[in-house]
């Protein structure tokens, strides 16, 4: 899976650099994640301009790892989301405990950085 990640302020940012987020990639973003969260990193910024298809199970694996992070005090939230990745996020009612932002200045200025 491409995956980069960077910190800006006390935002960890995690960049997909896939089209589709789908169920055989999640262990690997999964983990990353979490391992970022678990080493500190408690507010997260995934970046998903690439991304123009998510499956339920990956919007599963973001209402998870909102969890955690919402868990160790922090919160996650997305930015650059495509259309019809939104609209499946809006279907599933995951927008109403992730925030999603246009895009990655907007997202960073509602963590206040």
């Amino acid at each position: 899976m491409k995956l980069t990640t960077e910190q800006n302020g006390n935002v960890a940012i995690v960049r997909v650099g896939e089209e589709r987020l789908v169920y055989p990639l999640l262990p690997t973003f999964a983990d990353a994640v979490t391992t970022m969260i678990e080493g500190g990193a408690h507010n997260v910024l995934i970046d998903l301009s690439p991304v123009v298809y998510v499956d339920s199970a990956s919007i599963g694996c973001l209402m998870d790892l909102y969890r955690k992070s919402s868990a160790a005090g922090g919160t996650l939230k997305l930015a650059s989301v495509q259309k019809r990745v939104e609209t499946m996020l809006t279907m599933t009612g995951a927008q109403h405990f992730i925030e999603i932002h246009g895009d990655e200045p907007g997202a960073l200025s509602a963590f206040g950085v």
